[in-house]
């Protein structure tokens, strides 16, 4: 999104709009709660205010028991009342926000899930989400800050309004007829003087603090604090992580990660910020604090000196210099809030168009046939595609066809399209020419979640997570511990398996637990392959499925890999070319184009092919 230095109000309320819209569905009542206990919470101190004014009054004047009584009476019952709802209101409120914070988190990780894989692997995307992220984390900025803006604004609106009602009766009254020489503070001259001394400075101020807001949340400081934000998330913790200690003590790497913090000052004191607020920040901001004395000291001038001449009495001075100084406060920190809000603008404006990106993928709508007997048949059928942005075709004219049951080998050079061939067939990118069909029918047809389900993947770079062994299987709490267990076994994980003291309840790693297994990379990968066998899909497709085993773990794959795949079609990516002994069929992948197909056997005996080169060149592995 291009960053604007510069927002409209009405650009400002349009975003607002448009991300409490966004927020409200998540916020679980978080808005009514603010709403309630703002009103609450604004009104509550003038009512003290005004009580207090008539006990006051009182004893100034006729120290009537009776009264007196009934005033202290009601005094502490409303206020006490009060007191005691906004109390109440503030625990609610709290449990409110306890769940949007939370709640809040699943907006970005929902779209995420949601979006077409195209869009999210994409690096401006990619990049969007960082920024959100990084923004988000240096000051709060985003979708995040408009409950807090909004209770902002709605209390001081609402204290404003309160203020105004108790500051009435202060031009009402009128100076008695007595003391003419003080009339002019009922007059125009007098009135405009008072409110001139308190409007002028109650604008200044905010006028002054948005002038330092806008700098130091402008875009040009914002993008030095994104940098900052992203050279102290990769560096300012690279020493602890365990992941790297052996690189960082072998190679000195903590010096890297010194020099760039170092070269990065950001948020020391000779950062950007820093210098802001020793100079023309900070002045503003001690100018705006000595302006936003004046209006106190005005009130107290004007209210004394018509107390003076005999307007009301010392009560009324306490309501009305209470109640316009708490005006000018409100005012200030209204005007404050707007223009907070007006700078927060473009950082939710960033969250909206993230969230707004839409999914260009077609969906369909075919139910994909629930066969028992599993007869599929894939045919790929002059399929071209390159990635957005790339000018090469990652994959030219490419055409097969395979069954279920099929042992299907994908080989090649890096870069050869194999992965890229893998990708397609599961649907996360769709051809730029040419079809894939499934029994016959355009894979775009079915529906896209139903499709999905007939694949388990496991990827070269698949992740395990922080949770017990079984729900990592199962990709779920609730799980069929008789199936995880067969599915453990069949890939080659069973003897650890009886090895462990609590079984499939094992926590995997110790991001939670000082008791978790920290399983090895062979380990891992045989947990990732149980994983494709749970889902019990009728494609299984394994993408480098060794690449972390040791010789003796590879031969154990290889040997029970027809036993694993079952009545499955099994397609195998792999760089180890001895996996295609036990294959049906081999494609061999040559600059985004299948360069031969066939069995082992008739493509080795082509001593011209790409295969028996390849072959050749890894033979010695083998023999």
């Amino acid at each position: 999104m291009e960053k604007k230095e510069k927002i409209t109000l009405r650009e400002t309320v349009s975003s607002v709009r448009r991300g409490v819209a966004v927020l409200r569905k998540v916020s679980g009542g978080l808005f009514l709660a603010i709403t309630v206990s703002a009103i609450v919470s604004g009104i509550t101190p003038y009512a003290g205010i005004w009580f207090s004014a008539r006990i006051l009054e009182e004893l100034a004047g006729a120290r009537r028991p009776d009264v007196l009584w009934r005033w202290v009476i009601l005094t502490v019952a409303v206020t006490g009342a009060l007191e005691i709802i906004a109390k109440l209101l503030s625990f609610w409120e709290e449990s409110r926000w306890e769940a949007f914070n939370y709640r809040r988190q699943t907006l970005m990780s929902n779209k995420c899930l949601t979006m077409d894989y195209p869009e999210l692997e994409s690096m401006e995307n990619r990049d969007k989400l960082a920024q959100i992220d990084q923004y988000e984390n240096w000051s709060g900025l985003g979708l995040g800050r408009l409950p807090v803006f909004y209770e902002a604004f709605l209390a001081h609106a609402v204290s404003t309004v309160s203020a105004i009602a108790l500051c009435v009766g202060l031009f009402l009254t009128r100076v008695p007829a007595s003391n003419p020489g003080m009339a002019w503070l009922d007059g125009p001259i007098g009135i405009l003087a008072l409110l001139a001394a308190i409007v002028l400075p109650t604008l200044a101020v905010p006028c002054l603090q948005d002038k330092v807001t806008a700098m130091s949340q402008g875009v040009a400081m914002a993008d030095k604090a994104r940098l900052g934000n992203r050279v102290f998330r990769a560096f300012g913790f690279l020493c602890s992580e365990t992941g790297r200690a052996l690189d960082i003590r072998m190679y000195g790497q903590q010096r890297i990660a010194r020099y760039k913090m170092l070269r990065d000052s950001t948020f020391t004191a000779d950062g950007p910020f820093a210098r802001l607020d020793r100079g023309r920040g900070g002045a503003l901001n001690a100018v705006g604090s000595a302006l936003s004395a004046l209006p106190t000291g005005a009130v107290y001038l004007y209210v004394c000196l018509k107390a003076a001449a005999g307007a009301f009495g010392i009560g009324m001075v306490t309501q009305y210099v209470g109640a316009v100084t708490a005006l000018t406060d409100s005012v200030q920190e209204l005007l404050k809030v707007v223009s907070n809000t007006k700078n927060n603008a473009m950082y939710v404006n960033m969250a909206l168009d993230f969230l707004d990106i839409p999914n260009s993928m077609y969906k369909g709508s075919l139910t994909t046939e629930k066969r028992s007997d599993r007869q599929y048949e894939v045919e790929f059928k002059n399929v071209s595609f390159r990635y957005p942005g790339a000018e090469n075709y990652a994959l030219r004219n490419v055409s097969v066809k395979f069954k279920v049951g099929t042992r299907l080998a994908v080989v090649g050079e890096n870069g050869s399209g194999k992965t890229t061939f893998i990708k397609l067939l599961c649907r996360l990118y769709d051809p730029e020419e040419g079809e894939i069909r499934l029994n016959g029918i355009d894979i775009k047809k079915y529906n896209y979640r139903d499709y999905m389900n007939i694949f388990s993947v496991v990827f070269q770079d698949f992740k395990l997570l922080s949770q017990p062994l079984g729900a990592n299987v199962a990709g779920s709490a609730e799980y069929d511990a008789q199936r995880v267990t067969r599915a453990l076994t069949d890939a080659g994980f069973g003897e650890r398996l009886e090895s462990l003291p609590e079984g499939l309840d094992t926590q995997l790693y110790r991001d939670y637990s000082g008791e978790g297994l920290q399983v090895s990379g062979g380990e891992a990968q045989k947990i990732a392959i149980a994983r494709a066998l749970y889902k019990d899909a009728p494609f299984i497709i394994l993408d480098e499925p060794t690449a972390a085993l040791d010789p003796v773990a590879e031969a154990e794959i290889y040997a029970k890999f027809n036993e694993i795949s079952g009545d499955r079609t099994a397609i195998y990516i792999s760089h180890r070319l001895s996996s295609c002994r036990f294959c049906d069929d081999i494609l061999v992948f040559d600059h985004g184009q299948i360069a031969q197909h066939g069995p082992h056997e008739a493509l080795l005996s082509d001593e011209k092919g790409k295969y028996h080169a390849l072959w050749n060149s890894q033979s010695q592995y083998y023999t």
